[in-house]
């Protein structure tokens, strides 16, 4: 017997009742709450119980499982190889019931995006974040010449426009991706986030000693369209991330190296902090992919290809940018310093040619196949 007293179920008593014919299958049930006679039947029949008087309560016995067609979302520990559009947005083993909608989320396939690294990398970014009004020396003093400066504008109004792009290009994925795949969800939202603050970083360098920025161009735009078009998640991921973010990664070292303050080099140093997490994700979801679908390895090629053939008609990397390039690593207008400038323009040319090289050895590419498609890289690097 369940004595209620003057608990009514409009203040919890149904879960001393639920908690009794979970364990019995029935139970006896009496209370002084005034609205218990109307209530109780009421509550019963929703349930599916069925509910007798008996003295001065009632009798209930449990009706049929009302989670029967309900579906366990897999396992907590480890994605399904296609998650149903049904479950929605239910947890990653959670029980879900039949006729929840379809949110149309259809990154659903686990040897699509998935990854292993996955959780490890979220981890590490999650905690690898950083504060720019407190992790950047913003005061720090700049003594170089008013040209090197400009320069310094120039790269980062470039930095900007491509970091945009690394932003806008998960975040477009990042809606269609199902929730089962959780890992991957939160890492290109964290990734995304990151983009995000080095856009502020690199606008606030940008203008800390000037109020305009510098020329975007249009080649420049129209190789990172290239990356916003693409469909495909796999290469999307491929072309921003293998390729584009890893020859940035370059670039940002270079930036680093070559900076004249100490600002300048902090910012550089931990946007590529950021970007190798970005790189190693791309390369794991890919090797994940390849395993499951070699044929993808020949999609990715002709996406290089394709891409290139695009492009052919603009006029690559912005001038400006190169010059400015050029301007930072030499840190003077003598011929000695241009010339050690441009050389080391060049050499990070040829780093980030080896760098895609590699990147594209590690998903099974020939050598010389990866050097073909790295020589067809874009250009403008992202």
């Amino acid at each position: 017997m369940i004595d209620l007293g003057d608990l009514g179920l409009d203040e919890g008593a149904h879960l001393l009742i639920e908690r009794a014919l979970a364990r019995d299958g029935s139970a006896a049930v009496r209370g002084t709450a005034p609205a218990l006679a109307v209530d109780l039947p009421a509550w019963c029949r929703a349930q599916g119980h069925r509910v007798e008087r008996s003295g001065d309560g009632f009798v209930i016995t449990r009706g049929p499982d009302r989670w029967a067609g309900a579906e366990r979302a897999g396992s907590t520990a480890a994605p399904v190889a296609h998650a149903p559009a049904w479950w929605g947005l239910a947890a990653r083993g959670a029980l879900v019931e039949a006729g929840a909608r379809d949110f149309g989320l259809a990154l659903c396939d686990r040897s699509a995006i998935w990854a292993d690294e996955a959780a490890r990398l979220y981890a590490q970014a999650a905690a690898a974040q950083w504060d720019p009004a407190t992790a950047i020396a913003w005061d720090a003093p700049i003594a170089h010449p008013p040209e090197v400066e400009d320069a310094i504008v120039q790269i980062m109004t470039y930095l900007i426009e491509n970091e945009t792009a690394a932003l806008l290009v998960p975040a477009r994925f990042l809606g269609r991706v199902h929730p089962h795949f959780r890992e991957v969800m939160q890492l290109l939202a964290i990734q995304a986030a990151d983009e995000a603050r080095h856009i502020e970083v690199f606008t606030r360098r940008a203008r800390l000693r000037r109020e305009l920025l510098g020329l975007s161009t249009h080649g420049g735009q129209a190789s990172l369209a290239t990356l916003f078009d693409e469909p495909e998640f796999a290469i999307a991921s491929f072309l921003l991330s293998v390729l584009g973010e890893g020859s940035f990664l370059a670039l940002l070292w270079f930036v680093r190296d070559h900076a004249p303050d100490a600002c300048t080099r902090q910012v550089a140093q931990l946007a590529a902090q950021d970007e190798a997490r970005h790189v190693a994700f791309g390369l794991a979801h890919l090797a994940h992919h390849l395993a499951e679908d070699p044929a993808l390895r020949d999609r990715l090629a002709s996406a290089i290809e394709r891409r290139h053939a695009a492009l052919a008609h603009t006029a690559g990397l912005n001038a400006h940018v190169f010059d400015a390039l050029v301007l930072l690593a030499a840190g003077g207008w003598t011929p000695d310093a241009l010339r050690r400038g441009h050389a080391a323009v060049v050499e990070l040319g040829r780093a980030m040619h080896a760098g895609r090289q590699q990147r594209l050895i590690r998903l099974g590419f020939a050598e010389a196949v990866a050097s073909r498609l790295s020589d067809l890289h874009t250009r403008n690097f992202m």
